[in-house]
C-alpha cells in the first residue's frame, strides 16, 4: 500500500497565507495517480478553513501523522504547506490553534514518529519556514541527523531560512510540482525523492532559499511513474546497435537525413541514437555533435549510464 498525508493551512489568526491550500490540492492530485492514470497514492487531503467549524489544530494534525506512520505500508509521504516556525528548543509546523511556547507540532517528534513507523519507506516534504531544521539534534551539534532506514526528508529552505511564496503558491511546491509531472523522471520515467532535490535544486538559488535533502536508504522507491524518457522499444536496441558495450558505433553521412544519398534505415537508426545521446547514453567520440560525427565519419561510444541500461537489456532486465 502507498499512502500520503497531504496539509495545507491558508488561515491562520494572525499571519494568513494565499497559496497553502492550492498547493496542498495541486501535490494530491499528482500523487494520487501516474502520468496515465493509473492509481498511485491513496491520498488524505487535510485543509484549513475559516472559523472554528473545522481548525487544523495541534491534537488533529499529530493524529494524522501518527495514523499515516503506524499502519504499515511500502511507502507513506507527508506534505505539509504552511507556516513553520523556529524557537531555542527547536522547530514547528504551525497549526491553527497554534501560540507562543505551544508552536504546533515539533519537527523532532514527526521525525520520531517516521522513525519509529511499520512504514518501509518514510518520505517528508516540507514547504514550510526554518523546515531545514527537521532531523537536527542539538545534542549532536545541531547539523548532525539520525534517520533509521527508509526515511527521507525534502524541505522548502534550510533552518534559518523563509520560505518564498510567488504568483500565490509557493516557489518550492510549484519546482516539485514540475519534477512530479515528469521535470525529474529518470530515463525508465521513474520519478524518486532524490530526482525531485535534483530538480529543485538546479532551480533555487542560494540567495533565496535553499532547499534541504536527508536520506538513509539503500534503494529509491519511485514516487510517481511518468512516461520514459526514452521508450522501452528504443531502448531495447542498444545491444543491437552495440553488440559489445565497450565498443565504438561507427557512423557516415548516411546516418544523417541532410546528406545525400539519402538511407531511410541509418537515418532512423540516427533519430535512436539521438535520443540516446539527449539522455546521457551514448557520446560521440571527438566532437561535441552528432552531426558532426557523421559528416566527418567518425564514432560514438556509450557513457557509463549507457552501459548500465546495456546490461540491462542485455540481461533482459528491461
Amino acid at each position: 500500500m502507498r499512502r500520503a498525508l497531504i496539509v495545507g493551512i491558508n488561515h491562520y489568526t494572525n499571519a494568513p497565507l494565499k497559496g497553502c491550500i492550492k498547493d496542498a490540492e495541486k501535490m494530491n492530485t499528482v500523487l494520487a495517480t501516474n502520468a496515465d492514470g493509473s492509481p498511485n497514492f491513496d491520498c488524505k487531503l487535510l485543509v484549513s478553513s475559516e472559523g472554528a467549524k473545522y481548525p487544523i489544530t495541534i491534537p488533529k494534525l499529530k493524529k494524522h501523522i501518527h495514523t499515516l506512520f503506524n499502519q504499515e505500508a511500502a511507502i507513506a509521504v507527508l506534505y505539509f504547506s504552511g507556516h513553520g516556525a523556529s524557537t531555542e528548543v527547536g522547530s514547528y509546523l504551525v497549526t491553527q490553534d497554534a501560540h507562543k511556547y505551544n508552536e504546533g507540532v515539533s519537527l523532532q517528534e514527526i521525525i520520531n514518529m517516521a522513525n519509529n513507523s511499520k512504514v518501509k519507506e518514510a518520505i517528508i516534504m516540507l514547504d514550510a519556514c526554518y523546515s531545514g531544521h527537521m532531523g537536527n539534534l542539538i545534542e549532536f551539534g545541531n547539523r548532525k541527523v539520525v534517520l533509521r532506514e527508509g526515511v527521507s526528508i525534502l524541505t522548502a529552505s534550510r533552518d534559518t531560512q523563509f520560505a518564498v511564496e510567488r504568483n500565490g503558491s509557493g516557489l518550492f511546491t510549484s519546482i516539485i510540482y514540475e519534477a512530479m509531472n515528469g521535470g525529474a523522471s529518470d530515463i525508465l520515467g521513474n520519478i524518486t525523492v532524490a530526482g525531485t532535490y535534483y530538480f529543485a535544486d538546479q532551480l533555487l538559488n542560494s540567495w533565496e532559499q535553499r532547499p534541504i535533502f536527508k536520506t538513509h536508504v539503500s534503494k529509491m522507491t519511485p514516487l510517481r511513474y511518468c512516461p520514459p524518457k526514452v521508450p522501452l522499444q528504443v531502448l531495447r536496441k542498444l545491444t543491437l546497435y552495440f553488440e559489445q558495450k565497450g565498443e565504438a558505433l561507427q557512423l557516415s553521412p548516411l546516418y544523417e537525413e541532410s546528406m545525400e544519398p539519402r538511407n531511410e534505415v541509418f537515418e532512423q537508426i540516427m533519430s535512436h541514437l539521438r535520443l540516446f545521446h539527449t539522455n546521457g547514453l551514448l557520446t560521440p567520440v571527438g566532437t561535441l555533435f552528432m552531426y558532426d560525427a557523421a559528416k566527418d565519419n567518425k564514432t560514438c561510444k556509450l557513457t557509463t549510464l549507457g552501459k548500465f541500461y546495456w546490461d540491462l537489456v542485455y540481461k533482459k532486465q528491461l
